[in-house]
């Protein structure tokens, strides 16, 4: 089995502007030693660095890719959105939506992150790889056609969707998304449409803060291919796995889509600073054996996933490592050194059934 890992190097140089992580600089926001956003390369770069001093690596086809066509771009952003990105970008940058600031080339490096995911489709489609990895950033499913937020630019997934699509390699593709916050871009590129089911799994009321509702199910043709789940708070392993067993997953093979691809955030880790969930490492092991089967069941096993949130560096790159780890069935571990201490820290069996009847309540809403 051939896992590819499509990443690059100039990903890593994305920047950002003057915050104190969510909060512009001035009036009474000091700036923070290590500066700017919570959304810095490091989380990233110490994945990778993790899956070289492992081995990991070894196991995987590590690839690059160019950036994303002018064409790819138009299919999901207008002529007018792209020109001023890009008129920024040669200026030295700027920030044209909600806390989304980029340093001069950031148009090229957004266009090269959605590049990954393009890739990343292309060559599972094609039967080049059994399934792939991208590691992009900046991020993307928060981005709308023609306005950027929460960290991202481009969308990314969208972007790699419409191509394959453009190219006849695929008609219906299911898009779940486990990052913690809500996918409210993919949400919106597709809500009027029936040819691609969106699942988004994510803390309720976390971001954005005016979406993400379990009544909001598409509209027209869309209607009932858009799937919101908001768990409480605190919810954790037991949860997540419940939420992924009794919705998620027979949602999917009923869709019988063409390729799934995974909005692969860790931010619902227990040790995030943007989020108050409690997953652990063996979460995301577990929530990818699960669709990575579902894969095999549904689709010949062709399964995408685009990095999105995940803002420990302490803790992404063992997350990320436990994900590689099942996607490409490689041996080779990176042992959680915060396994035992998360462990424990877990809900207890009273929250964990209130936890799972509310999962069950949103089951019913559907």
């Amino acid at each position: 089995m051939a896992t590819g890992f499509f990443w690059d190097e100039k990903c890593f140089w994305h920047a950002g502007g003057n915050y104190a992580y969510t909060l512009p600089l001035g009036g009474h926001v000091q700036p923070l030693a290590a500066g700017g956003l919570p959304e810095n390369p490091e989380t990233k770069r110490r994945l990778k660095n993790l899956m070289d001093v492992t081995g990991l690596s070894s196991d995987l086809d590590m690839r690059s890719a160019a950036m994303a066509s002018r064409e790819d771009l138009l299919r999901v952003h207008p002529e007018g959105y792209l020109d001023e990105f890009k008129r920024l970008s040669d200026a030295g940058g700027g920030e044209l939506g909600r806390r989304t600031p980029f340093a001069a080339g950031g148009y090229e490096i957004a266009a090269l992150s959605a590049g990954l995911a393009v890739a990343a489709v292309d060559a599972v489609m094609t039967g080049a790889l059994d399934n792939a990895y991208a590691l992009s950033r900046p991020p993307g499913h928060h981005c709308l056609p023609d306005f950027p937020n929460g960290f991202c630019l481009l969308a990314n997934i969208a972007i790699a969707i419409e191509h394959a699509q453009s190219k006849g390699m695929a008609q219906r593709v299911a898009v779940l998304d486990w990052d913690v916050h809500h996918g409210n871009g993919t949400e919106a590129i597709y809500y009027d449409r029936d040819d691609v089911l969106t699942i988004s799994l994510h803390q309720e009321g976390n971001y954005p803060l005016d979406t993400g509702a379990i009544a909001d199910r598409g509209r027209g043709a869309g209607e009932g291919f858009n799937i919101n789940l908001p768990l409480p708070a605190g919810a954790g392993h037991t949860a997540y796995l419940h939420a992924m067993d009794t919705i998620v997953l027979p949602r999917i093979a009923a869709f019988q889509p063409d390729i799934i691809i995974v909005a692969c955030g860790f931010d619902a880790s227990a040790i995030d600073p943007l989020a108050r969930m409690l997953a652990t490492a063996d979460t995301f092991r577990q929530m990818t054996l699960r669709i990575k089967q579902i894969a095999e069941e549904n689709c010949g096993g062709r399964l995408v996933l685009v990095h999105e949130g995940g803002y420990s560096e302490v803790y992404v790159p063992f997350c990320g490592h436990a994900t590689l780890e099942a996607l490409s069935g490689s041996k080779i571990t990176a042992p959680d050194p915060l396994g035992p201490a998360l462990d424990v820290r877990q809900p207890g069996p009273r929250f964990d059934a209130f936890l799972k009847g509310e999962i069950d309540y949103l089951a019913q809403q559907l």
